[in-house]
């Protein structure tokens, strides 16, 4: 296909050019050195210079709200439990510790918290190289971290700082859509139920990126 295009692309920007009148001495300038053309604007057609009025409104009906304004949609969102205080309860540490913050936590029973995804975590050296995305599997740890927030913290774990929880198990996971660099992933857990003997707990979440679902 690229030796049939080629030609064709040749031979219809010639009869263009021949079609709009150009003529080397007054409206076509060919530079040698920058190979650039530049033509009258009372040569082009009238399509072309209706695109470029186009263009400029476009450009002026950017509405600019700025940083300030940005930042204070975030005003809403307390935060109840920063870095270091879920540090104090999750035994995770960098690497592998995925909750930033938690905005919303209702004790022994469900919990909001944010995971900020930024470029320079290791797992996007090698997923993938020239398509970063965040792993599936980190995801699904994130969310149970912070449902282990609610596992260790009172009423559910009376004992302070310093046990341990393990992942069992998972079942009906679905992503929607992938969650890259620059993205505030939002998840929220529910605890479902809770066998007190054996120290088993059943949770459910979702998560979300700019108000969407994405598993």
């Amino acid at each position: 296909m690229i030796y049939f295009i080629l030609p064709f692309a040749v031979v219809l920007a010639t009869s263009l050019i021949r079609s709009y009148g150009f003529q080397q001495s007054s409206n076509l300038h060919l530079s040698r050195q920058s190979r650039l053309i530049s033509a009258d604007s009372k040569a082009l057609p009238r399509s072309v210079l209706a695109s470029s009025a186009d263009n400029t409104a476009d450009t002026k009906q950017v509405e600019w709200k700025g940083a300030k304004a940005i930042s204070g949609k975030d005003k809403e969102l307390k935060t109840v439990l920063n870095i270091e205080q879920i540090a104090n309860i999750l035994p995770h540490r960098y690497p592998f510790l995925l909750v930033d913050r938690v905005v919303e936590f209702e004790p022994g029973k469900r919990a909001v918290g944010i995971k900020s995804i930024t470029m320079n975590e290791p797992q996007f050296i090698g997923h993938f190289p020239n398509r970063p995305i965040m792993p599936g599997v980190l995801m699904i740890e994130a969310m149970a971290q912070l449902g282990g927030l609610i596992c260790l913290s009172p009423p559910i774990n009376n004992d302070g700082p310093g046990r341990l929880f393990f992942f069992a198990g998972i079942n009906g996971v679905r992503w929607k859509s992938p969650v890259t660099p620059g993205d505030q992933l939002v998840m929220e857990m529910t605890l479902e139920d809770f066998n007190e003997k054996i120290g088993f707990a059943k949770m459910s979440g979702k998560a979300y990126v700019g108000g969407k679902v994405k598993y």
